[in-house]
């Protein structure tokens, strides 16, 4: 099969409070909300977007803030993405501590499984967030919030995956999503996706005896992988129907088009396209601002409006 894939694209998930997501992500970590907008399945619930100045895939962290919704808190464990790593210059670290203790923010220090120096904490939903330090990423970073452009994230630097059969995931990875087993340590392996760059890195953890993922507040709902166009996407989901791979039809999800499969572990995988991108509905300098709506939505932009809980940022 020809390389069809090109990074990760996002990575979402199903937190608590609106605010308090808006403020860890776009007031600690610094990330420009680059779109407000709502869950296309379920446009009562905010859908927030996350990541660099025009929200480059491998940048992307999204949101579903369903507090007072009646969805149940979940459970991290085999079948799920169990931590979203973001990368950070290793000489920033230091700024990261101390604005995380001014923030009154617990962390760990603890190095990743491959002797990256890296800081991990628990979002305001209870979402595992590690912050990698490297210097082999060479994106710019967005500083247009409250972190100098030196010290800034640079983007998404991996997803790691909690799996009972690493074998069978990795196999997958390797044949349809253009990766490349490029390190192993004990129990852990981490693939680099047409490439082995930050924002191109995925961890297939073996799990020992942790228990079943249960999706729900607190937990990343999927993980997504970025084509460059309608075409290799199309390619992709024929392969994985020739594979047998239940996959779903090509959704708009009006700045990118989507496929949804689960891989052999159970572990929920997008393939999103790169374009139309996030201009397609608001100029760039002013991404985020206001509450965008997919076109079928917008003659009930007054219900929706009354019922999603009013934030500032």
């Amino acid at each position: 099969m020809d390389s069809y894939i090109r990074s990760l694209h996002h990575v979402t998930a199903t937190v608590a409070e609106a605010q308090a997501d808006l403020d860890f992500y776009v007031g600690l970590l610094g990330q420009r909300l680059i779109k407000k907008t709502v869950n296309f399945d379920n446009p009562g619930v905010y859908h927030f977007y996350y990541g660099d100045e025009r929200g480059t895939p491998g940048t992307i962290m999204t949101t579903f803030p369903y507090a007072g919704k009646g969805v149940r808190r979940g459970t991290k464990g085999v079948g799920q993405v169990t931590v979203t790593s973001f990368s950070a210059p290793v000489a920033s670290l230091g700024f990261w501590r101390t604005r995380l203790s001014t923030f009154g923010v617990s962390f760990v220090d603890e190095a990743t499984s491959f002797g990256e120096e890296a800081i991990t904490v628990d979002d305001p939903s209870g979402l595992t967030i590690r912050i990698v330090g490297t210097d082999t990423d060479t994106r710019a970073p967005w500083s247009g919030e409250t972190v100098p452009a030196e010290h800034a994230i640079r983007g998404i630097h991996s997803g790691s995956l909690l799996v009972r059969d690493p074998a069978t995931t990795i196999a997958l990875v390797k044949s349809v999503l253009d990766g490349i087993v490029i390190n192993e340590a004990e129990g852990v392996t981490r693939i680099g996706i047409s490439g082995s760059a930050p924002g191109q890195l995925l961890e297939i953890i073996r799990a020992a005896d942790e228990p079943g993922a249960i999706n729900g507040v607190g937990t990343v709902h999927h993980i997504a992988f970025a084509a460059a166009d309608d075409a290799q996407q199309l390619a992709v989901q024929a392969e994985l129907r020739r594979r047998s791979v239940q996959v779903t039809d090509v959704l708009d999800r009006q700045y990118f088009h989507s496929i949804y499969f689960r891989e052999p572990n159970g572990v929920l995988f997008e393939v999103a396209t790169n374009p139309p991108g996030f201009g397609v509905d608001e100029d760039v300098a002013h991404l985020g601002r206001a509450l965008k709506l997919p076109p079928w939505e917008e003659p009930h932009r007054a219900a929706i409006e009354e019922v999603l809980p009013p934030v500032r940022y």
